[in-house]
């Protein structure tokens, strides 16, 4: 009797087993033990003028960074070995983005939330979890900071190496078709999109009280296992600052192939070739060519 009135105090039995559940539960307020925040306005112009907007989206940039500069590094480290044994391997690498998530997540999420992902704000501005102004400013830092994070990885591993070996652009492998990529991405950014959901959801924090459990982790674990399934499919994407930061500074044929966002490739090779950009780095997309010409 004193063990199971020690569980109550715990709130291992807060609920009862007859406790209604789904539209039913949210329509009682009596009782509640957790608060949901209100849905944020669609346009916030007073954010424009906040310190920590400004300090949010910087956040972003650095965590976006960290992100692309630690995990490239790997998948270069990796390619660079003749013997993928005497590396980290795909193991190695998808450690390298669950850990830089878990990591990353921790660091920032008193800060910005948190994350380091376009589609993880496309999907909170969705919920009414952040607005507009806010969804829109996170997405252009984080694809800034994902090009510099690249682009100091091709400045390390010099334009060659990180040109012979893809520089860690996604792309579909040999033996699947366009269509299996997009259904691993799919299926990949769903995984961790739910997993953020769920981490984050205040009637599961109030609900599972007695089993503390921080977010970062399993938003983490959940980045490492989408890796290991869709690494030697689309090399993993799940993250469109990741892959769009990877594919400029690669800008080659190959990285922007099987890339979702070709036209945004093609406005960014037609502005650089309008700045005297030497014949040698020509090296975009057929298509971008074809209509340049």
């Amino acid at each position: 009797m004193e063990g199971k009135e020690q569980d109550v105090s715990l709130g291992a039995n807060k609920f009862s087993e007859r406790q209604p559940i789904g539209t039913a539960a949210q329509s009682q307020d009596d009782g509640k033990d957790y608060q949901e925040p209100p849905p944020a306005p669609l346009f916030e112009p007073s954010e424009l003028t906040s310190w920590s907007f400004y300090r949010a989206g910087i956040a972003e940039f650095v965590a976006t960074f960290l992100f692309l500069y630690i995990t490239i590094l790997t998948v270069m480290g990796v390619n660079r070995s003749d013997s993928k044994c005497a590396t980290v391997g795909i193991q190695g690498i998808a450690w390298a983005f669950g850990g830089m998530i878990f990591a990353l997540v921790y660091c920032t999420a008193g800060i910005s939330g948190g994350h380091i992902n376009p589609a993880v704000t496309f999907g909170l501005f969705l919920a009414r979890k952040l607005s507009l102004t806010r969804a829109l400013f996170y997405m252009v830092m984080q694809v800034l900071g994902a090009i510099v994070g690249a682009g100091v990885v091709k400045g390390f591993e010099g334009k060659t190496f990180f040109g012979k070996h893809n520089g860690g652009a996604n792309f579909v492998a040999s033996g699947y078709t366009k269509g299996d990529g997009l259904g691993a991405e799919i299926v990949g950014t769903f995984v961790l999109v739910y997993t953020v959901f769920s981490a984050t959801d205040a009637k599961r924090n109030a609900r599972d009280s007695h089993v503390p459990i921080l977010a970062p982790l399993p938003i983490g674990f959940a980045v490492f296992l989408v890796h290991l399934a869709t690494i030697p499919i689309t090399g993993t994407g799940i993250n469109p600052a990741r892959s769009l930061g990877a594919a400029i500074i690669f800008n080659k044929d190959l990285g922007w192939d099987d890339h979702v966002l070709d036209f945004l490739g093609w406005t960014i090779r037609w502005s650089r070739s309008c700045c005297s950009v030497p014949p040698s780095r020509n090296q975009s997309h057929s298509l971008q060519i074809q209509l340049m010409r």
